[in-house]
């Protein structure tokens, strides 16, 4: 069974209640298993044994957290490993225009180099998804469509392999 871990991130929140309805999206994709964590509770085994990871930060002027640098960090010795899984990206950040894309692209370029596979999306949120604040209520179905999208694609790459 095709598994999704959700790495993420908060410090006021807003990035764990966005975490929890991507959760809800995933777990839509039937025979999909998914597993959420915090960034600091991740280990090397949860990344090899995850078929989709997608990462989760607060924005921090225009970057991802500490602590999910550092766990980009710790993947190094992951080099090669990761190559050819579905990665994904979101962020929460303050307002409009406060560095949420640039956060997303800081992130993908870590699963990038890992060579990971990453789907953009060309109707919004072209790199990730991106919430300003806490998701509202009409914010869910955009954080829940996101996390199908890259359940199913998950679903997808590991039935090819």
């Amino acid at each position: 069974m095709p598994k999704v871990l959700i790495a993420y991130d908060s410090q006021s929140g807003n990035t764990e209640k966005t975490a929890a309805l991507v959760v809800e999206g995933v777990k839509q994709v039937k025979g999909v298993k998914c597993v959420l964590k915090r960034v600091n509770d991740v280990s090397s085994d949860d990344l090899i044994k995850a078929d989709g990871i997608i990462i989760g930060s607060p924005t921090y002027y225009g970057t991802m957290s500490a602590k999910t640098k550092a766990l980009f960090d710790r993947s190094v010795d992951l080099h090669g490993k990761l190559q050819g899984k579905v990665g994904a990206a979101f962020t929460t950040s303050g307002g409009t225009a406060t560095g949420a894309e640039t956060t997303i692209l800081s992130m993908l370029q870590g699963l990038l180099i890992h060579g990971m596979v990453v789907q953009g999306n060309s109707d919004n949120q072209h790199y990730g998804l991106a919430m300003v604040g806490a998701p509202k209520e009409k914010d869910k179905a955009t954080c829940t469509e996101f996390g199908a999208r890259i359940a199913k694609l998950t679903a997808r790459v590991a039935s090819a392999e």
